[in-house]
């Protein structure tokens, strides 16, 4: 079966303990965690094992962390399952995952990027000045006006991820944030405060982009068949170039329009690869019902 979607999470989908299972059903598997703590020094087996939770809630902690539990999974995959993806996407740093499944980046880079930007994106906002917010059923358009209404320069908010038609993630300075929340409750329409360090994915990241520009211009990008699906665009980019990890930091996540792309190009299972099922109960609110939607686990136990 070939027209599947292998999907790779971001940050919010750790949990301590998220690597022990994988590891004791596969020890060949260790050799994945060696390479990755080596290329960034971090002791990820014991992060994903051990803890403690405030440990790997960190971004520059929990961003090595889950691209490494992914490509171990990714790796058990393609060996007990001869997995052929159609296409690749990853959601905000699963970009990094998928790109390593589909040959076009190493770990050993990746694990280095990625703690890199994980370090550059905590600290590009200080603690306390930024928030972000997921928003439930609100209207797409309704939401963008909103954020434009309350739009200044010492005090912004930007719809960070387009998740689903009925859940976009809002992102900015806190009393901005905060703000629009209150407006959206006048409307009666949800919004749940998000336990995130930073204002991901929001021109508030522009220092991170900056900080890593000059990391990710000089990356070997290796040219492959396979075929990835950008979070700025939302299409398949083929070949995939370097500018389009450097726009992810300060653009929104557009995951309901790549979903789309991939549906419209004849995938008909999507595969969550990484910890836990987030991007599975996600998609599974939407897509239509004769779309198949598994995690890793659950198509290695169906081969």
């Amino acid at each position: 079966m070939s027209n599947i979607l292998a999907m790779f999470p971001g940050q919010g989908s750790q949990y301590v303990g998220m690597a022990r299972d994988l590891l004791n059903q596969f020890p060949r598997l260790a050799i994945v965690f060696e390479e990755a703590e080596e290329a960034c020094k971090l002791p990820i087996r014991r992060l994903c094992d051990d803890g403690p939770e405030t440990e790997l809630r960190l971004t520059e902690n929990q961003q090595p962390c889950i691209l490494t539990v992914s490509s171990a999974m990714w790796k058990i995959l393609q060996e007990e399952s001869g997995i052929k993806p159609q296409l690749y996407a990853g959601h905000s740093l699963g970009e990094y995952s998928a790109l390593v499944a589909a040959g076009k980046l190493t770990l050993w880079d990746a694990a280095r990027l990625v703690r890199e930007r994980g370090r550059a994106m905590q600290e590009a906002v200080p603690q306390g000045i930024g928030a972000m917010a997921a928003v439930l059923k609100a209207d797409e358009r309704e939401l963008l006006a909103l954020c434009q209404e309350l739009w200044q320069l010492d005090k912004r908010v930007e719809i960070a991820n387009y998740n689903s038609p009925e859940q976009h993630i809002i992102s900015g300075h806190k009393e901005a944030v905060d703000a629009l929340a209150k407006k959206l409750a006048e409307k009666k329409i949800r919004s749940l405060p998000l336990p995130v360090s930073a204002p991901f994915h929001s021109s508030l990241m522009t220092s991170a982009k900056e900080t890593m520009l000059p990391l990710l211009k000089t990356l070997a990008l290796n040219s492959t068949p396979e075929k990835v699906i950008a979070n700025v665009s939302g299409e398949v980019e083929q070949p995939y170039k370097y500018e389009l990890l450097v726009e992810q930091i300060d653009h929104p996540v557009l995951w309901t329009k790549s979903v789309e792309t991939a549906l419209n190009q004849g995938c008909r299972l999507l595969v969550e690869i990484g910890p836990g099922n987030i991007l599975c109960n996600l998609v599974k609110r939407w897509i239509p019902k004769d779309i198949e939607v598994k995690t890793g686990l659950e198509f290695l136990r169906s081969t």
